[in-house]
């Protein structure tokens, strides 16, 4: 989902620029964070055709359903398209929860930084010395803030023993009952990919370990960590840590998988214990609108430390792939036909999802769609919907 967000900057960027000026995304060492930039340039008026077209489109590719609530200073919006259940063929409906994969990432974050701004770690210190003998001793540092990054060089993990990439292997292993400590144990004693903080590469194995970290520092499960410092303040009663539990309850929406020769299986009970710590939570729009507001607007976070969410790594750190960084302290960031927005997307089976803001919140955004396969095709859905919401 990032990859695909990112692609549509190509697509996005190709169409005229708007006039007005726009913030260039801040950078800074390891050090204080720089001051905002200038004022954002003003959003387009919403464009609810095109909306509705974007999320209507349920062939290209397939998908089951869809639903996007906009919100902010510059207008609102929601609809959907598409069945929450094809069983009864209930609609999706603004209540439904679903799951939001890789967005779990902002909640670690705010919780680690909460953690930071309270003194009780500091990122910049190495986290073998928060959790001593988990890595690898011939492992270089690596500091809170590069995981937060994810400039943390770590080897790629080892294979899993089945190939996920097969539906039917898939749906016979969604119950499989993995731990931190498992997921852990699969990165090699190898080199680094490269030496922590030069480079940038997107990895869920950096949120595993902040979320190990969250459970050091406080003797608590980070899911219980998670709801008592921004559920339950927030009054996010339908966003929740499911741990153990693989079903999705009360009203949501259902995840298919399409299998090998064509039939649609239903995915939505699913273990989620192989995304422990950075892809397993559960919400509905509602919820991570509120969750995204209360994160901009200073809620939950002091400046500084709220600063961090805004600021990419230094100039010279660059995408595996030679593009610039664009992964800060817990968001990442895309620029779209000349409006500048920060969030994050996520992804599980069946599942896909992103929350984005302009950084005054003149326009944020929860989307949520439910592909049938778990591929390269997902982006087409990501360009259409973001196209809808920042073009003039």
């Amino acid at each position: 989902m990032g990859t695909a967000l990112a692609g549509a900057v190509a697509v996005a960027t190709a169409g005229p620029a708007r006039a007005a000026a726009r913030p260039t995304a801040a950078r800074s060492s390891d050090g204080p964070p720089p001051r905002p930039g200038p004022a954002p340039a003003p959003v387009p008026p919403l464009n609810v055709p095109a909306l509705r077209a974007a999320i209507g489109d349920l062939a290209h590719p397939q998908l089951t359903g869809s639903q996007l609530r906009v919100s902010g200073s510059a207008g609102r919006w929601y609809g959907t398209a598409g069945v929450a259940d094809r069983v009864s063929g209930r609609a999706i409906h603004e209540r439904d929860t679903f799951r939001i994969g890789s967005i779990t990432k902002v909640f670690v974050a705010t919780v680690v930084l909460q953690l930071a701004a309270e003194r009780r770690l500091s990122l910049e210190t190495p986290v073998q010395r928060f959790l001593p003998g988990l890595l690898p001793s011939r492992f270089p540092p690596i500091t809170v803030l590069q995981l937060l990054r994810h400039t943390s060089g770590l080897p790629d993990e080892r294979e899993l023993p089945y190939d996920l990439s097969v539906p039917e292997t898939l749906v016979r292993h969604r119950y499989d009952r993995w731990t931190p400590h498992r997921i852990v144990a699969l990165i090699p004693n190898d080199a680094m990919k490269f030496a922590p903080g030069t480079r940038q590469e997107y990895r869920g194995i950096n949120y595993v370990l902040l979320a190990l970290l969250i459970e050091a520092l406080t003797g608590r499960r980070y899911g219980e960590v998670i709801t008592a410092r921004l559920l339950r303040p927030l009054g996010l009663r339908h966003t929740r840590v499911p741990g153990d539990d693989p079903r999705i309850h009360g009203p949501h929406v259902h995840g298919y998988l399409k299998m090998t020769d064509g039939a649609l299986r239903d995915i939505t009970a699913f273990d989620q214990s192989l995304a422990w710590g950075e892809g397993e939570m559960i919400s509905h729009t509602g919820d991570l609108d509120r969750f995204l507001t209360a994160l901009f607007s200073g809620e939950l976070l002091p400046p500084r430390e709220l600063e961090r969410m805004f600021t990419l790594p230094p100039g010279e750190v660059r995408m595996l792939d030679g593009s610039p960084a664009r992964y800060s302290a817990g968001l990442q960031t895309v620029t779209l036909n000349g409006i500048t927005l920060w969030g994050k997307t996520g992804e599980r089976y069946g599942y896909c999802s992103a929350l984005f803001a302009t950084r005054d919140q003149q326009r944020r955004a929860v989307l949520s769609f439910n592909p049938v396969r778990r591929d390269a095709t997902q982006a087409q859905a990501t360009q259409r919907i973001a196209e809808a919401l920042t073009r003039p």
